[in-house]
């Protein structure tokens, strides 16, 4: 199969993901910006390899339940054990937010875990299978602010300031505010984001790192959101306290996840950012 094969095959399976109801090859060939043709050819191989369904009313197409199964497989592999979802757990019942949980993966950020906090009034459930956009969230800055700056910038400039979904009002737009953002999370130790990915939502986040030592490497992060009426910066300094102290256990509890789980962590190093997940 040829690179140009293998990018539409990931480009159909993208445009169908999270759609509620199957889509028909016009749609679809204009999403992706290919000849009804092609487009008609590559979701027959689909078909036949069984990543995606065709509803023999519409003809329409949808992906199947296959890539779910691999999905969930692969985050049984990844998944944090029971001891580090403890610990969000443990955040978001003191904090009453909802927590969650990122681990570095190559150049991304993956969420893994969540946990909630809010027992009443406005709750914050955001989709577990949306893209974590660095520039645009706390767990994103929280984690490029760890890596050189000019690594962090090359990072998010090859992704473009745009994001594939809308974001808020308040999203960093270009370089300059990216590197004014970076530099204001390394002097405090911790990142918000205050209407940036979503309108009506606030986060802080910190990094934790694959061990205790000063050159070990940020293996993910941590945060906390909720409704920016109810996350401000009146509770900044009491949240920035709880999710530190989250951080510092998660990172004495990490090189024993990855002897578990064998699998080993990459991203800046705690030299980088002393400040945050210490």
């Amino acid at each position: 199969m040829t690179v140009t094969a293998v990018e539409r095959c990931l480009s159909l399976v993208e445009a169908l993901a999270g759609e509620p109801e199957p889509v028909e090859l016009v749609a679809l060939a204009r999403r992706v910006g290919l000849p009804n043709s092609a487009t008609h050819r590559t979701l027959s191989t689909l078909v036949a390899r069984g990543w995606v369904v065709q509803d023999p009313a519409s003809q329409n197409y949808a992906l199947s339940l296959r890539l779910c199964s691999l999905a969930f497989r692969n985050l049984e592999a990844r998944a944090v054990s029971d001891i580090v979802q403890t610990v969000l757990n443990g955040l978001a019942k003191r904090t009453g937010e909802y927590c969650r949980l990122a681990i570095v993966e190559g150049e991304d950020l993956v969420w893994v875990a969540r946990a909630q906090g809010a027992t009443g009034g406005l709750r914050y459930e955001p989709d577990m299978g949306q893209e974590l956009i660095l520039h645009a969230t706390a767990n994103g800055k929280a984690w490029l602010a760890t890596l050189p700056e000019n690594e962090a910038l090359r990072i998010v400039c090859a992704r473009g300031f745009e994001g594939l979904r809308p974001l808020g009002p308040h999203a960093v737009e270009n370089v300059d505010d990216l590197r004014r953002h970076l530099a204001e999370t390394r002097a405090r130790g911790y990142a918000t984001a205050i209407e940036e990915a979503e309108v009506g939502t606030a986060a802080l986040a910190v990094a934790f790192f694959a061990d205790e030592s000063d050159a070990a490497p940020a293996a993910g992060t941590i945060s906390i959101a909720g409704p920016s009426v109810r996350i401000g910066p009146d509770r900044f300094d009491e949240l920035n306290r709880q999710i530190h102290a989250a951080a510092k256990e998660v990172t004495a509890l990490w090189p024993l996840r990855n002897r578990q789980r064998g699998i080993k962590m990459a991203g800046g190093t705690r030299q980088d950012l002393k400040a945050v997940g210490a």
